[in-house]
């Protein structure tokens, strides 16, 4: 089992950024694929980016291709989500999530991104 904990959220105005990291304790990062999750009021959570094992390979949601980076670091059991170019409509509770295989399996608490237009 892994245990997540978010960080970097916060208000930000629109065209603005942040960056989201999520440390990992518990079983070896490594081993664990990790994806970006966002849940808006009102809304179910949905998929935002998703980052294989090695980090060599990256998935993104259509609504945040070219403006969110994912990456992660095993070194320091931290993966990563660069926003950039933040929108009104990117307003939502951020999660983190470990997978076991095709599945998200443990997730963070989240943490709250509000982009005020």
């Amino acid at each position: 089992q892994v245990q997540l904990v978010e960080s970097g959220g916060g208000l930000v105005q629109a065209g603005g950024s942040l960056r989201l990291s999520c440390a990992a304790s518990g079983r070896s990062f490594s081993q664990y694929a990790m994806g970006w999750f966002r849940q808006a009021p009102g809304k179910e959570r949905e998929f935002v980016a998703r980052i294989s094992r090695s980090g060599t390979g990256t998935y993104y949601d259509d609504s945040v291709k070219g403006r969110f980076t994912i990456s992660r670091v095993n070194a320091k059991n931290t993966v990563y989500l660069q926003m950039n170019s933040l929108k009104p409509e990117d307003t939502a509770v951020y999660f983190c999530a470990a997978y076991e295989g095709v599945r998200p399996m443990y997730w963070g608490q989240g943490t709250q991104v509000t982009v005020s237009s």
